[in-house]
């Protein structure tokens, strides 16, 4: 089967793109520009064409035959090779039908992740844990790993490790063997008009999955509401919210080794500790407080509730490093989103020593919703006394090399391409 994917590159589809062509298909696809997983494409004997998707590269692809034209969310309906795909009656489907195609086609038993925040660390988390364990899996995150590449598959896979988008109510389309959901607080209401719309997806999530393994307001607990095995206080990484993912990753790979035990009949005592011991040691991943540079981290924090708990991480890994302090650069993302979170930001930067607000990155926007300034945000802080306005500038380049050269933390947390000029100016 040929799989032509649109927008390849990016941490949405390349590593579908990477399990695919693993799996046996006939994987190609375009970008606009090369996105985080180029390189692993390309590595892989993909073809990718860079440049305007204006519809010749894949007219030209098409004299092989496509039998599927999986594309992103991003996509508008009169995009060039959309409309050709169509026009030319080739399947066109966004990335859910087509995994959800390739877990059915694999015979994998899928262990989803799915939460507002905290669900790219933790499916790298269990996926580190697994390959460590030898376990046969196969997984898609969406980000670099610098341990394994974004997405892989096996002959003899059993579990597939996914981390399942709620964006797109992309995680509606899977019936999960196992799902696991660090966190649920109000987000895109582009996609959910309303909390309540939120949350229901959420629990439509958890009824179309077998079991459950939750952060809960009461704890981790399991959809029968018991207390699971593992618990954040065995770990030793930097950051409560790190060590909940750890806890929730390490039982998900306790399940899936006692699925395992159960089915090759092994009498065999089983302890968590092998698992601990490895997930102590787990190297992060990228944009997830990514170290790239002394003193100078960068993290895709963009929601109140995940900034408070990265803050939580730099101060505990400030404190470790024997720094003086942590520097934050923020840039929101979204207008849209901002009108829904604004006053959630009051506590968020607690213990920051300064905190740089940068404009709001602007993407898939209501134009008729006044943009949120800076300075409208920085008043309602509560440590508003250590804010400012800034820009992504050679001000603010000298400021941080000022709080670094004198023994600061700098974080940047940022969904948009402040991350890209921190790493030109930094790395």
């Amino acid at each position: 089967m040929n799989i032509y994917i649109s927008g390849i590159s990016g941490t949405g589809m390349g590593p579908l793109a990477l399990m695919a062509k693993q799996a046996g298909f006939e994987v190609c696809g375009s970008d606009l520009s090369q996105g985080a997983i180029y390189d692993e494409l390309i590595d892989a004997g993909i073809e990718v064409f860079m440049g305007e998707q204006d519809g010749e590269f894949l007219r030209e692809k098409m004299k092989d035959g496509i039998d599927w034209f999986v594309h992103t969310s991003a996509l508008p309906e009169d995009h060039p090779e959309l409309v050709l795909a169509r026009d030319a009656g080739i399947k066109c489907t966004k990335r859910d039908d087509f995994t959800a195609f390739l877990v059915e086609k694999l015979g994998l038993k899928m262990v989803a992740v799915a939460g507002t925040h905290g669900k790219t660390t933790t499916t790298a988390m269990i996926v580190w844990a697994a390959l460590k364990m030898h376990m046969k899996v196969a997984y898609i995150v969406g980000t670099t790993l610098g341990f394994a590449s974004s997405g892989a598959y096996h002959k003899g896979d059993k579990f597939f490790v996914y981390e399942a988008d709620e964006y797109d109510k992309n995680f509606l389309k899977y019936h999960p063997w196992l799902a696991v959901i660090p966190s649920v607080s109000y987000d895109h209401p582009d996609i959910y008009p309303t909390k309540e719309d939120y949350e229901k997806a959420f629990e439509q999530f958890r009824n179309q999955s077998e079991s459950v393994i939750e952060n809960t307001a009461d704890g981790l607990k399991d959809s029968r509401g018991e207390n699971l095995m593992m618990t954040p206080d065995m770990f030793k990484l930097a950051g409560e919210a790190r060590r909940i993912d750890a806890a929730l990753a390490g039982e998900a790979v306790m399940r899936m080794d006692f699925d395992r035990i159960r089915e090759e009949m092994i009498d065999v005592m089983y302890t968590p500790f092998p698992i601990v011991e490895i997930m102590n040691e787990f190297p992060g991943v990228g944009r997830r407080f990514e170290r790239i540079n002394d003193g100078v981290y960068t993290d895709y924090a963009h929601h109140p509730e995940e900034i408070a708990a990265t803050m939580n991480v730099a101060l505990e890994e400030c404190e470790r490093a024997g720094k003086k302090g942590v520097v934050i650069v923020y840039q929101p993302h979204q207008n849209t989103r901002q009108h829904e979170v604004k006053d959630g930001y009051k506590n968020a930067f607690l213990g920051a020593e300064k905190i740089f607000w940068l404009p709001t990155y602007l993407t898939r926007e209501n134009a008729d919703l006044a943009v949120i300034k800076p300075e409208e945000f920085i008043k309602e802080l509560a440590n508003k006394e250590k804010a400012e306005a800034a820009e992504l500038d050679d001000k603010l380049e000298e400021k941080l090399r000022y709080y670094i050269d004198d023994g600061f933390l700098v974080l940047l947390m940022t969904a948009g391409p402040a991350d890209g000029w921190l790493r030109e100016k930094f790395c």
